[in-house]
């Protein structure tokens, strides 16, 4: 008998964008983001410390323009911050761009 339960979260979780965080240690937008993530199905984060390597934080600014964490890439797509990210959700468009592979 096929579990359609454990096939929906499968299929769901193959089928996600890749998610890039640029992050910090301390950062509690940071978390924010991420528990939001992790709300939506969300299982895997490449996250980005920032603090630990000034090359990385140079690659954020110089791909962003921005100079705070967390910056957020969903596939190809820079989402922002952390609150351009809620406000993705509030619109209805992060579902979306979650589901672009």
């Amino acid at each position: 008998m096929l579990d359609f339960a454990f096939y929906t979260v499968w299929i769901r979780a193959v089928s996600m964008a890749k998610i890039i965080m640029y992050t910090t240690a301390n950062c509690p937008f940071c978390v924010r983001a991420e528990a939001l993530l992790k709300s939506k199905g969300v299982t895997e984060i490449d996250k980005v410390r920032v603090d630990l390597d000034p090359v990385r934080r140079q690659e954020m600014m110089d791909k962003t323009g921005r100079r705070t964490v967390p910056q957020i890439w969903i596939g190809e797509t820079h989402v922002g911050g952390c609150d351009e990210l809620h406000a993705l959700d509030r619109a209805g468009r992060l579902a979306p761009l979650l589901a672009t592979a």
